[in-house]
């Protein structure tokens, strides 16, 4: 197993960045399709970005195509999350998840963090 801790949420105005990071335990993490999903308050909990193993392929939501960067570290045991051109839609909590098996994009693994803010005013 895999323990997932995200750092790095806050707030920032309309247009400004913020990167997340999800820190990994264990010399497993390089096995674990990796991604970010979050979760409007109200909302169901939606995807927002996918890398594979090595970091090769990433997949984005359609709504943060262009603006977030989706990245990792294997040797930090570490995933990111470079978030550009903020927007006040962007607010949500931001979930670190994993998963050993090949899930289909926008399908969430079986590995989660336990979130973390990011709160963008207008």
């Amino acid at each position: 197993q895999v323990q997932l801790v995200e750092s790095g949420g806050g707030l920032v105005q309309a247009g400004g960045s913020l990167r997340l990071s999800c820190a990994a335990s264990g010399r497993t993490f390089r096995t674990y399709y990796m991604g970010w999903f979050r979760q409007a308050p109200g909302k169901e909990r939606e995807f927002v970005a996918r890398i594979n193993l090595s970091g090769s392929s990433t997949y984005y939501a359609d709504s943060v195509k262009g603006r977030f960067t989706i990245s990792r570290d294997n040797a930090k045991n570490t995933l990111y999350l470079q978030m550009n051109s903020l927007k006040p839609e962007d607010t949500a909590v931001y979930y670190c998840n994993g998963d050993p098996r090949g899930v289909g994009v926008g399908t969430p693994g079986n590995y989660w963090g336990q979130g973390t803010q990011v709160t963008v005013s207008s």
